[in-house]
């Protein structure tokens, strides 16, 4: 009888997961081998990897997701590092979720009343004689917002990592006569990799695929595969090739969590 009750228990969540996961994922895969006739071909394939731009959308998307994590990262380490010092640190924790409440969207029209040409940033700039720059629609507008957005993801896990370090530690590296830097990158960044390697996959994998901000900030000069996808899938209407991209996207995912948990599992078992 507890073993009945035990797969009643397991049963909505396999529903779950059978309908809005394995299902979604198998009609991607589906889809992705009929070309925009609803005939079935492996042509969708060999056009990505034989095209030079499917290709560099590739390498772009790849480097704007590694870009956006690597500033995410310089920046959320030093907070998570210094809040876990703070007397109230639960409270600052808080103003640091705070802003992960609010719509993408509005935080996107946010930053383009902030950084477009009479916007706040460059009224500041001529106060203070500065020309008027053009900050909106280019590279370093669409690193800077998505990592704006992905900070407090990278900070959570970096955070709750800061706080699982025994201070013994600390105070054993520096009975031992090591100093500041020594204890920070010989104790707490390695002891704290499980929680970067966690921020990375949070921060990372959704960057690969980002398209409403390479849309609103970067413009059309941002092309990565998300967007790409947008336009197979409303514009072009060609499904097929749509969801090619996106099998690209859900493997270049696993492999990007492969990595992140190589060196965990080795921990592990040894």
């Amino acid at each position: 009888m507890k073993r009945n009750y035990r797969g009643l228990f397991f049963t909505p969540y396999i529903l779950w997961l059978a309908m809005f996961v394995i299902a979604p994922v198998a009609l991607i895969i589906y889809y992705s081998f009929f070309n925009i006739h609803n005939h079935f071909t492996f042509a969708n394939y060999q056009e990505f990897f034989s095209s030079g731009t499917y290709l560099t959308m590739t390498a772009n998307s790849v480097l704007y997701a590694f870009l956006i994590t690597l500033f995410a990262i310089l920046i959320s380490y030093p907070m998570a590092l210094v809040i876990s010092k703070l007397k109230h640190r639960d409270l600052w924790i808080l103003l640091v979720i705070l802003p992960t409440w609010i719509n993408l969207l509005l935080k996107a029209y946010a930053f383009i009343g902030l950084l477009s040409h009479d916007g706040l940033v460059n009224d500041l700039f001529q106060f203070f004689g500065i020309p008027a720059q053009h900050m909106l629609f280019t590279d370093a507008s669409f690193i800077l917002v998505a990592a704006y957005i992905q900070i407090p993801f990278m900070i959570l896990p970096i955070y709750n990592s800061l706080t699982d370090i025994s201070d013994f530690y600390i105070r054993a590296s520096r009975d031992l006569g090591a100093t500041k830097w020594q204890t920070l990158t010989k104790v707490i960044i390695p002891m704290t990799m499980p929680g970067i390697k966690s921020g990375i996959q949070i921060v990372f994998i959704p960057s690969l695929s980002l398209f409403m901000l390479s849309r609103l900030i970067g413009g059309n000069k941002v092309i990565t595969l998300g967007t790409a996808v947008e336009e197979h899938f409303l514009t072009t209407m060609n499904w097929g090739m749509g969801s090619t991209i996106g099998v690209v996207l859900i493997i270049s995912m696993v492999i990007v969590m492969l990595l992140t948990n190589t060196k965990r599992k080795r921990r592990r078992t040894s």
